[in-house]
């Protein structure tokens, strides 16, 4: 098991997030689509977050409900076990409907 602490996983989230947000700013679905290497990217920083979230100790995954642990850890396991049937129409509305506009650093909570 890792030794790497669970604030830091919070941190690689949060890393990851800024990194999809800003891969696919201004983006249409079609144009994201087209270029692998964007979704490529983007589907590492999806496995990335669903496997720090399944660090998050399940105490502190309680004190923030609205956080989508499950679905994190469950887009993980989608990209890296069933990599060859993704659907980016899916990929594509986390993006635009889970993915946080700003983390909680950016508005000063």
């Amino acid at each position: 098991m890792s030794s790497r602490n669970w604030l830091v996983r919070i941190q690689d989230i949060l890393d990851s997030t800024c990194t999809i947000r800003d891969c696919t700013a201004g983006l249409s679905f079609e144009t994201f689509c087209e270029n692998k290497v964007i979704v490529k990217a983007v589907l590492y920083d999806y496995m990335i977050i669903g496997e720090a979230s399944k660090h998050i100790p399940e105490d502190r995954k309680k004190r923030y409900p609205e956080i989508p642990w499950l679905l994190m850890g469950d887009m993980r396991n989608v990209v890296t076990h069933e990599y060859f049937q993704v659907r980016l129409k899916l990929i594509w509305q986390g993006i635009n409907n889970d993915i946080p506009l700003r983390t909680p650093q950016q508005t000063g909570n």
